[in-house]
C-alpha cells in the first residue's frame, strides 16, 4: 500500500485535473478509474496514476471514442497489454464515418444550394401547402 502522502482526494484530483468531481465519480461508477479506499470521513481515494487516465480518458473522447470503447481498452491496458493495435482500429473506424458524414453534408449542401438558388416569393399561398419552395424542391428530389 502507498503512503498515505501519495493517494489523492477525489477533490484534490478535480481540482488538479480540471474535471468537476461528478465526473471523477460518473468515471468510476463506469469503471474508468479505481479508487484505493477511503477516508475515515469517506472520501474516494486515488493514486497518482489517475491523471494519467484521466487524460488519455479526455483525450479519447476528444478522438471521438465513446465512454464504452475507452473503458474496452482499459481493461485490456490493466490486463498489462498495450491497446495502441485495437486503438488505431478504432480510429479508422471513426475516420471512416467521419468521411461519410463529410459526404452527406456535402450532398446536403448542393440541395441547400439549389433550393436558395430558385428561391422566389410566392405572391400567394396555394391550397395544401406549407411553403411551395421546399415542397418543389423536396418533390424534386427522391423521397
Amino acid at each position: 500500500m502507498l503512503a498515505q502522502e501519495e493517494l489523492k482526494r477525489i477533490g484534490s484530483v478535480a481540482k488538479e485535473s480540471g474535471l468537476p468531481i461528478k465526473t471523477i465519480r460518473y468515471y468510476e461508477e463506469l469503471g474508468l478509474l479505481k479508487t484505493c479506499g477511503r477516508t475515515r470521513s469517506n472520501y474516494r481515494l486515488f493514486n497518482s496514476d489517475v491523471f494519467g487516465r484521466l487524460r488519455f480518458i479526455k483525450r479519447a473522447q476528444s478522438l471521438g471514442l465513446s465512454l464504452l470503447e475507452i473503458e474496452e481498452l482499459l481493461e485490456v491496458h490493466d490486463r498489462g497489454e498495450l491497446p495502441c493495435d485495437r486503438i488505431k482500429v478504432k480510429l479508422e473506424d471513426k475516420l471512416s464515418q467521419i468521411e461519410q458524414q463529410i459526404q452527406q453534408l456535402q450532398i446536403l449542401k448542393q440541395e441547400l444550394t439549389g433550393v436558395l438558388s430558385g428561391w422566389e416569393i410566392v405572391p400567394e399561398k396555394p391550397e395544401d401547402t406549407i411553403c411551395p419552395i421546399i415542397e418543389q424542391a423536396r418533390s424534386s428530389a427522391s423521397v
